[in-house]
C-alpha cells in the first residue's frame, strides 16, 4: 500500500495538479470573455475545462494532507468558474414548443457539408431519405453542387454561392450577401410561402472566433436581421461559436429571435491527422434560430456521414393561435 501511495504521489500527482490549474485557470480567464474578444475564445471551450476540474476535484480524494486540499481547491475553483459559463445555455427559454401532430410543419436540415467531402453522394443519399421541405447547406463546392443538382428533386438557391439553399418548392426569391459586386460573407437568404403566408430563410457560415470577420459577419447578420419582419424568420448556419460564449449570449439578444437548439454538439463528426485524440463532438456551433410565431416540434443532431460536422434537424410548425 505504501509503494502505492508514493506511486501516486510522483506519478499521478503531479499531471493532476498541473490539468487542475490549466483547467481552473481557463475557466477564471474566460470571465474576462465579457469585455474582450481574445479572453472570450477560452469560453468557447467551457466544458472541458468544467470536466476536467471534476475529474480532478474527484481525484483529490486519493491523497491526503496538502496535496488533497491543493488539488481539491482548484478542481473545486475550475468547477465554479466553468459552471458559471455552462448553466446559463441549459436554464435560458427555447421558445414555444408544438407535439408532434401540430399543423402546419416545416422540416428543415442545416448542414456544413465541408469543402473536403469526398462523398457527396452519401450527404445526397440521407438527405433524400429524410426528405426535410428546406435544406441549408454550408461549405457548398461546385462539385457537391453538381451532385445536388443531379439529383433533380430539389429547387436550387445560390448554387454558386458557399452557402447554398434547397427546396421542394422554388424559392419566391434569394440572394446571397454582396459586397463591391462580388459574394461578401456567406450569407444566403431565400423566401418561401406556406398556407399561413411569406417566411424567409438566411442561411449563414460564420469565421472562427479566432479570426477578426467573426465580429465583422455577426454585424452583418445582425443587419440582415434587422431589415425583416421577425414573426416568420428563420436563421440556420454554422456560426463557429459555442453557446457558452459571451459573444453568442450578446448576439442571441442582439438578434431579436429565439436560439431554438440548445448545448448541441456538432463538430467534430471527423478525427484529424493533427488532432488523432478528437473522437467526440463537443463543440455545440451549429445554431437554429426562428422568430416568434414558429413553435419547434423537435430538434435533433443528424447522423456521421462525410462532413467534420453533424447535421442538425429541425422541425417547425406554426404558434398555435390563443
Amino acid at each position: 500500500m505504501r509503494a502505492l501511495r508514493v506511486a501516486l504521489n510522483l506519478l499521478l500527482w503531479p499531471p493532476a495538479v498541473l490539468v487542475a490549474a490549466l483547467c481552473a485557470f481557463a475557466s477564471v480567464a474566460a470571465q474576462w470573455g465579457r469585455i474582450s474578444l481574445q479572453w472570450d475564445v477560452l469560453a468557447h471551450f467551457a466544458p472541458l475545462w468544467l470536466l476536467g476540474s471534476a475529474i480532478c476535484a474527484t481525484t483529490a480524494l486519493v491523497y491526503r494532507g496538502w496535496r488533497r486540499w491543493s488539488l481539491a481547491i482548484l478542481g473545486l475553483a475550475g468547477l465554479v468558474a466553468g459552471a458559471s459559463l455552462v448553466v446559463p445555455e441549459y436554464l435560458r427559454d427555447t421558445g414555444p414548443h408544438a407535439p408532434a401532430d401540430a399543423p402546419g410543419q416545416i422540416k428543415l436540415v442545416q448542414y456544413n457539408v465541408w469543402h473536403r467531402n469526398r462523398d457527396p453522394a452519401l450527404v445526397l443519399d440521407w438527405l433524400e431519405r429524410e426528405d426535410p421541405d428546406i435544406i441549408v447547406i454550408e461549405e457548398n463546392t461546385g462539385r457537391f453542387a453538381k451532385a445536388a443538382i443531379a439529383r433533380g428533386r430539389w429547387s436550387v438557391a445560390c448554387r454558386r454561392c458557399e452557402v447554398m439553399i434547397l427546396s421542394k418548392q422554388p424559392a419566391l426569391a434569394a440572394a446571397a450577401a454582396r459586397h463591391k459586386r462580388k459574394p461578401a460573407a456567406p450569407l444566403t437568404w431565400a423566401t418561401f410561402e406556406d398556407s399561413h403566408g411569406r417566411f424567409e430563410v438566411i442561411g449563414v457560415h460564420n469565421a472562427w472566433p479566432t479570426d477578426a470577420d467573426q465580429p465583422i459577419q455577426e454585424r452583418r447578420l445582425a443587419l440582415a436581421i434587422a431589415e425583416r419582419p421577425h414573426e416568420r424568420l428563420i436563421v440556420v448556419g454554422d456560426f463557429n461559436s459555442a453557446p457558452w460564449s459571451f459573444q453568442r449570449r450578446r448576439w442571441d439578444s442582439i438578434y431579436g429571435l429565439i436560439r431554438r437548439d440548445r448545448a448541441l454538439p456538432t463538430w467534430p463528426a471527423q478525427t484529424y491527422k493533427r488532432l488523432p485524440w478528437l473522437g467526440l463532438p463537443f463543440l455545440a456551433i451549429d445554431h437554429v434560430y426562428a422568430g416568434p410565431d414558429w413553435a419547434t416540434v423537435s430538434i435533433r443532431r443528424g447522423p456521421r456521414l462525410s462532413s467534420d460536422h453533424y447535421p442538425v434537424v429541425v422541425t417547425l410548425a406554426p404558434v398555435a393561435p390563443r
